[in-house]
């Protein structure tokens, strides 16, 4: 098990790195190769944990593991499904404080950030334990006499569940949750970054929950190794479904390796988000609601808005609030419950951002705050005049840098918000809520909050993106028509007459 050392000191940082295995089977096994790799505290730079480095192999293993316990899983009783998800919830939200301190510490998230993950994580379980009662079917009408026809819903298999770092209890949590209560069974993949918030946990929970052993099974593979995995996942005959949360670059080689095989694949992938702050909105509430929009979680999420536009009568005012507010965020230790922005997931990171902002710059855009890294944090920066040749304008960058653009009216807004290849989520902030509405519908974004900036999540929500933001939805609500297979099927009590 991959528990917190008793050794652990005050501020709940362990004097010595945990252990990180597979779970294959209902057993925590060492990797086939033997090798391991340190999963580092991205704000003190020390190994946290000491992980399993899995390969191709551990992942077919898993994957047998996975069809081995299939069909005990699909057969069991909707009543013991929702039982294990509601314990699974409740033994969460006991393991909150603990739960919190290791998302800190593996992926540099703040308590409030950690808090939401948390928060969301323990109320998608129970949600999700109302799912084995509604993947129903129905009676259809039939022209051929003494048919009786139906359509029936049922468990697809295996599921493979590919999931990020950012935010990786909740990221992984609805990649598995969904196609478990539905009757499936799941081999989860998380990053290298998070294999104990994004990974293992998750197998802690469900095992004291009473899943039954191959159900979940969690392998973890070293920085470099990912695509060997999820090729080896994708390419096994078992697996039926694929999940991936990720980047677009990733998640168009996964899709295609998904379609050689013929098997479909849900795909949440990069936005280069928009946020509509109209003339008639109130200027304090849409300050703020931009500065968390753009600067939760340090930027790092994937609904963050990328690129304010802004209507000309109160362009400059805003962007005096929205500048000043920025500046003052506190940076550095995500301990620190008044750090607003910490740590950037690893240099690698950091140096893309500080890359992408030179570049702007150079190419004649104008820094208002920030655009200078404080190793292992980047401050919240704030550009305008960026030109649609550098790549902050086009491309996701996962970071705390947001664009302001100044527009002439709310068409033009929605002009250059649809000019991205993207569409994950948009939010429009105006005091007119049927505008707003309206706004909303002409915006080529797979989810549009009016009134509120882009970061927005709840568990039984459709969340899913268009254009290149990926295709399929996640969402309680919806996890039947990804993770279960429409069959129909006919019925006749007596005998059908045939031509010859």
């Amino acid at each position: 098990m991959n528990v917190p050392d008793p050794t652990a000191t005050d501020a709940g940082r362990p004097a010595r790195p945990l252990t990180v295995r597979h779970h294959i089977g209902g057993e925590w096994t060492e990797p086939l190769g033997g090798g391991t790799y340190p999963d580092h505290d991205p704000w003190t730079g020390s190994v946290m944990a000491t992980v399993a480095a899995g390969d191709a192999e551990d992942a077919r293993r898993a994957v047998d593991a996975a069809q081995a316990a299939f069909a005990g899983w699909a057969d069991a009783l909707p009543a013991e499904r929702q039982r294990v998800l509601l314990r699974a919830g409740d033994l969460l939200d006991r393991r909150r404080e603990e739960v919190i301190g290791l998302l800190t510490r593996e992926t540099g998230c703040g308590r409030h950030y950690a808090t939401v993950q948390l928060d969301f994580s323990v109320s998608l379980l129970r949600q999700a334990a109302g799912l084995p009662y509604t993947a129903v079917g129905q009676v259809l009408p039939s022209d051929i006499p003494g048919t009786r026809a139906l359509a029936v819903r049922q468990p697809v298999g295996v599921v493979a569940a590919i999931a990020p770092w950012n935010a990786s209890l909740v990221l992984s949590g609805r990649s598995i949750v969904g196609p478990i209560a539905l009757g499936n069974t799941v081999v989860l993949k998380p990053s290298e970054e998070s294999p104990l918030t994004g990974g293992t946990l998750w197998a802690e929970i469900f095992a004291e929950a009473g899943l039954p052993p191959g159900v979940l099974n969690v392998i973890t593979h070293a920085p470099g190794d990912a695509g060997a995995v999820a090729d080896a996942l994708i390419s096994h005959p078992a697996v039926r479904r694929i999940n991936f949360t990720g980047s677009t670059p990733t998640g168009r080689r996964l899709a295609e390796t998904a379609g050689r095989h013929l098997k479909r694949i849900v795909l949440q992938l990069s936005g280069q988000n928009p946020l509509l702050v109209l003339a008639d909105a109130d200027l304090a509430y849409a300050v703020d609601a931009a500065v968390y929009g753009a600067f939760v979680h340090q930027g790092q999420v994937c609904m963050c808005a990328r690129r304010i536009y802004v209507e000309r009568p109160i362009a400059q005012e805003f962007t005096r609030l929205f500048t000043e507010k920025a500046a003052a965020l506190p940076v550095g230790d995500p301990h620190d419950p008044r750090t607003v922005v910490g740590p950037v997931i690893n240099k690698w990171a950091l140096s893309l951002l500080d890359r992408r902002v030179e570049e702007a710059v150079s190419m004649g855009a104008r820094l208002l705050t920030g655009g200078t890294a404080e190793p292992p944090c980047y401050p919240p920066t704030v550009l305008t005049d960026v030109p649609e040749g550098a790549e902050l304008a086009f491309d996701e960058t996962f970071g705390p840098v947001v664009i302001l653009e100044t527009v002439d009216d709310a068409d033009h807004a929605v002009e250059r918000a649809n000019a991205s290849r993207y569409g994950l989520t948009a939010g429009v902030l105006t005091g007119g809520a049927h505008r707003g509405l309206d706004i909303a519908r002409r915006l080529e974004a797979g989810i549009v909050h009016v009134n509120d900036q882009p970061v927005n999540d709840e568990p039984n929500m459709p969340f899913g993106g268009v254009k290149e933001s990926g295709w399929g939805r996640f969402g309680t609500g919806f996890a039947a028509e990804e993770f279960t297979e429409l069959r129909w099927i006919t019925l006749r009590g007596e005998p059908r007459d045939f031509a010859f």
